[in-house]
């Protein structure tokens, strides 16, 4: 058995070796559980989110973690990570008010809703054949030539030419029961 003996009272403290260090990991767990939930209520209440504050509290945790030896010997080491987590959610509400005036700078303008008329355009072009359909919204809304959708659909410009004929024909008929006039133009 080893007996345990006082130091002299003129003796100095003995000297740590610089390289060894000078806390453990359990200082830091230590340290940890004695301070997460404070710190963490009080970036709750600066937040006003409990995820948000939990995030900044682990994360400024996170970065004492390599700095340990220095900070536990700080006189208020829960100083520091308190500093660094209120200025990480600092920096958070910073990013979060960017981007709401971002959106609010670049929001585009509400597309009012269609017309009664592009309502009953629609309405008239989903009853036309498919050809027909497809012929007129190519030549009037893509601006394509017969001969275009003649080579896009692989027929002849004629029969291009026909598909345009019936589509309109039918899709007067199809307006003029609504009350719209079809205009060809």
């Amino acid at each position: 058995m080893i007996a345990h003996r006082d130091p002299p009272a003129n003796a100095s403290p003995p000297r740590r070796d610089a390289s060894a260090s000078t806390t453990t990991a359990g200082d830091i767990e230590e340290f940890y559980a004695a301070n997460v939930n404070t710190l963490t209520l009080q970036l709750y209440a600066y937040t006003g989110d409990l995820a948000a504050a939990q995030d900044v509290v682990q994360e400024a945790f996170c970065r004492a973690l390599p700095r340990w030896d220095r900070i536990s010997r700080y006189d208020d080491p829960a100083a520091w990570v308190r500093r660094v987590a209120w200025n990480l959610a600092t920096s958070r509400w910073r990013r979060l008010r960017s981007g709401v005036d971002f959106v609010r700078r670049y929001r585009e303008a509400p597309v009012p809703g269609p017309g009664p008329d592009r309502v009953a355009l629609t309405a008239a072009l989903a009853k036309l054949p498919e050809t027909q359909r497809r012929a007129l919204v190519l030549h009037y809304l893509a601006d394509l030539t017969t001969r275009d959708i003649a080579q896009q659909e692989g027929v002849a410009e004629s029969t291009v030419r026909v598909w345009l004929h019936r589509g309109r024909t039918a899709l007067a008929a199809l307006l003029a029961e609504t009350g719209m006039e079809y205009r060809h133009g």
